[in-house]
């Protein structure tokens, strides 16, 4: 692993979920991290707390989630000159933007609204994943055997419809089944890709029947510390007393 690895966190909200939980430990871990997201202001705040805490991390706006942007910011991000001068390669990523999911009975959802979700959530993973896996592909192997790790955050939706989710049914399906095409055809160049089912409602405090988003960033760092003898392609993760 290069001295200083980039770790790319698409989708951090408004700093107390799980992007930005995970952002927070990897820096604790040595990494740095690239966040992405719409709102510029979030991401300088998360950015903000993470430097002064001792880690490193620069905020990456996008206009919108799209093909093409996801795909861009990877530029930028190589491009970026980070506070200390170590060398670094982007070794991680981690999808874990929702954005214009439809919740609602089937005969409402509107064209348009399909349009929307499809690009938000589908389209931009396609661009987010190809950026990452460019990176990857220039990388040298690191002690694990391993290029890069690219991780996806699915959800219950990801593997069972329900009532009123036919839209973020068909959505989440498409990007577990882009990650495990993506594991597939890429595990033989080295690259880790690995999909997490989040079943349940992440909570920002203390619950039994909510998932904690600082254990849902042990899973991801847990995913992006494995070697290649023993990949995980998914996991699912819920509270002890969740129903399922």
């Amino acid at each position: 692993m290069s001295p200083r690895p980039v770790f790319v966190i698409a989708g951090v909200g408004t700093g107390t979920g799980t992007g930005a939980a995970t952002a927070r430990l990897l820096a604790q871990k040595g990494w740095r991290v690239a966040l992405v997201a719409r709102n510029p202001d979030n991401l300088n705040n998360l950015a903000n707390e993470i430097n002064e805490a001792g880690g490193e991390a620069a905020g990456f706006p996008v206009h919108d989630y799209s093909y093409n942007a996801t795909l861009s910011v990877f530029d930028a991000i190589s491009a970026h000159k980070w506070s200390s001068a170590d060398p670094s390669e982007v070794r991680g990523a981690l999808w874990n933007a929702g954005v214009q999911e439809v919740w609602k009975p089937f005969l409402e959802v509107s064209e348009k609204e399909i349009e929307t979700t499809l690009q938000f959530n589908v389209a931009a993973a396609f661009g987010f994943a190809r950026g990452a896996i460019l990176a990857f592909k220039e990388n040298e192997l690191d002690e694990r055997g391993a290029r890069g790790t690219l991780l996806f955050t699915g959800a219950t939706a990801s593997i069972r419809g329900n009532v009123r989710t036919s839209g973020i049914a068909a959505v989440k399906f498409a990007v577990r089944a882009l990650s495990q095409s993506l594991a597939k055809e890429f595990g033989k160049d080295n690259i880790h890709v690995a999909h997490a089912i989040i079943d349940g409602i992440i909570s920002t405090g203390p619950s039994d029947v909510r998932l904690d988003a600082n254990s849902i960033a042990k899973n991801y760092v847990y995913l992006a510390e494995q070697d290649r003898s023993a990949w995980t392609w998914e996991l699912d993760l819920r509270p002890a007393h969740e129903k399922w």
